[in-house]
Parts: C-alpha cells; structure tokens; sequence
C-alpha cells in the first residue's frame, strides 16, 4: 500500500482545468502537491486503450521523474447510444490539427454523431462520465480509484463554468449541466459530507478514504 504520510504528491497532469479541480479536492486536507508542468515535464504519449492504462501511464512517468508518489486522472465521456464513444478518445475529439483543444468542436461532434443516430429523445441520450485516479510510486507500484457520473447529453450547450464537454451533461437528478453549476455544486463533496456528484469528486472520495483517513 502506498503510503502518503506527510509527504509531497506529483500531480501528473498540464490540463488547467483538472488541476483547478484537483486544487479544490485537495485544499481540505493541506496536502503539497505540485503539477508535472511545475516540475517542467513532458507530456508522455497516451497510447492505453482504457481509462486505468493511460492513468498509469502519466502517473507513472511523473513519479519516476520527480522521485516523488504521483498522481494522475484520466477521464472521459462514455456515451450509450455511441458504443462508449468518445471514451478514452474523449480529448482526441476535441484536439485540432495544430495541438490546441477546442471542446465545442467536440461537443459539436457528439451531437452531430447523436442526431445521425437517431438519438434525439433524452431517454436516448444518456452516458456517463467516468474518472479513474491512478496513484503511482516512482517504483511502479500503483493504485486505482474510480468515479462515475451518470447523466443525459443536452443540446445546445447551456452554461460557461466547468470545462471540456460540461456545458452538454446533465447529471441524474438536476435539471442543470455540469457548465451551468458552481465548483462546489458540481464536486458535491467535502470531508465528512456524504455526498459526491462529479466523477472526479467521486473517485477523489475512493482514494481520500483510502489514503488520506476521511469518512
């Protein structure tokens, strides 16, 4: 088991958007952490071909460059009536020929998918966002903690806050997106809280529990 006890985490990812996430889960229990682009370190190549083989693979490369136990989070959006689709191709959809990331781009290619297949009812409509935290020690040793977000693709985009394919997903139970809540609203989680609405803040529960001794 690997041990986090009063030392400094690698937070393997370049994505400003996770790592503001990462920050808020994070700040409640005083942990260090610094992100790979902190540390200057490249982007290794996702070539897995699921959530927890790519997790490992950043995970992996970080703690083994900075000495230190690092973690990493690969996410994506799985939706039903696309086989899974975009799933660990989520960010792929939205990447241009030039590198940048353009998610509306994105979002407009998964409706345009969705209404090719017919899937305009909302009950046709439904998919999930799955989150998998790999915990990595510069050795190798890894642990994995999954989180998962049901919920229906919406269109038009509703919402600015969030990021990536937020402003399209509405979570089971809220009437609104991912894009269209507050940080807080959307984690729907904090130390001794019983609830988690986020993927991410769910499998950041899985490994608090775990690791950190939260409730």
């Amino acid at each position: 088991m690997i041990s986090l006890a009063g030392r400094r985490i690698v937070v393997a990812s370049h994505n400003a958007g996770k790592l503001r996430e990462f920050a808020d889960l994070m700040a409640p229990f005083g942990i260090e952490a610094k992100s790979a682009k902190d540390y200057g370190l490249p982007e290794p190549e996702e070539t897995g071909t699921t959530f927890e083989e790519n997790a490992y693979i950043k995970a992996f490369a970080a703690a083994k460059a900075t000495g230190l136990p690092a973690m990493s989070d690969d996410s994506g959006l799985c939706v039903d009536a696309l086989d899974g689709a975009p799933g660990v191709y989520t960010a792929d959809w939205a990447t241009r020929p030039d590198g940048t990331r353009d998610f509306m781009m994105a979002m407009e290619k998964t409706q345009a998918l969705l209404a090719e297949a017919g899937a305009t009812e909302p009950a046709q409509r439904t998919g999930r966002f799955v989150a998998v935290l790999c915990l990595c020690e510069p050795d190798g040793t890894a642990e994995y903690f999954r989180g998962e977000a049901q919920g229906t693709l919406v269109w038009p985009p509703r919402g600015s806050d969030g990021f990536g394919y937020d402003p399209v997903f509405q979570p089971d139970g809220f009437e609104i997106t991912f894009g269209e809540m507050t940080a807080e609203e959307k984690h729907g989680w904090k130390p001794g809280q019983e609830t988690a609405l986020s993927h991410r803040a769910r499998a950041f529960r899985k490994f608090a529990r775990a690791k950190l001794g939260s409730a």
